[in-house]
């Protein structure tokens, strides 16, 4: 279910709060049926880990969970349908860190801070979920369409404002985020060999020249 959100450019002047959105929710669940598939997501998670995403399958979560195929079908709908739900578990986790956690990631430091903590924990946030990430968006621009995707759109933009950045902030977002972008990430990261703390210190970087000396 999308969850439709202001440009960021609407949100008023002072502070906004911005609502945990993810891509692909189904319709609020009662408490008994909201468990069952949040072990579902939980064993599936212990799957990948364990054997790769590649060999997640309707079936092989069917076994593991000890259920029959017919309700991993009903909660999911499909392979696409499980790995959308488990890449918005674990967005919904990392979008209240952002949003509502402790600083410098969340409120209680400087917007300067907090967009530095948001390049590090996106980074390492896409290296640890970034097979489930591809793999849910195979297509592209599906991906920039999602309402997560936007919701970080719209924090950066806040936060740059909050800092007194001046022109097109919701552009310089996108143009941020695509530092961020899982394909890259993992390219960096894995077929160049760069580490994690090369990454974080090139998007210091680009803070650095967004704001000027601290």
């Amino acid at each position: 279910m999308a969850t439709s959100l202001p440009p960021p450019t609407d949100f008023p002047e002072g502070r906004a709060d911005l609502p945990l959105t993810v891509a692909g929710e189904p319709p609020r669940l009662r408490a008994d049926a909201e468990r069952n598939r949040t072990r579902l997501l939980e064993v599936a998670a212990d799957l990948i880990a364990q054997r790769g995403i590649e060999c997640l399958t309707m079936d092989a979560l069917a076994a593991a969970a000890q259920v029959g195929k017919g309700t991993v079908f009903r909660r999911f709908g499909n392979r696409s349908g499980l790995l959308f739900a488990l890449m918005d578990h674990h967005e919904r986790l990392f979008q209240a860190a952002f949003i509502s956690g402790p600083p410098p990631l969340g409120p209680g430091a400087s917007a300067r801070e907090r967009l530095r903590a948001f390049g590090s924990a996106t980074i390492r946030h896409e290296r640890a979920y970034g097979n489930l990430y591809l793999a849910a968006h195979e297509d592209v621009i599906r991906r920039y369409e999602a309402p997560a995707y936007r919701l970080r759109i719209a924090h950066l933009s806040l936060l740059m404002r909050e800092a007194g950045v001046e022109g097109d902030r919701e552009l310089l977002a996108h143009t941020l985020l695509g530092y961020l972008e899982t394909p890259l990430v993992r390219h960096l990261t894995t077929d160049l060999g760069m580490t994690p703390e090369r990454l974080e210190a090139g998007w210091d970087a680009l803070v650095t020249r967004l704001f000027g000396p601290a």
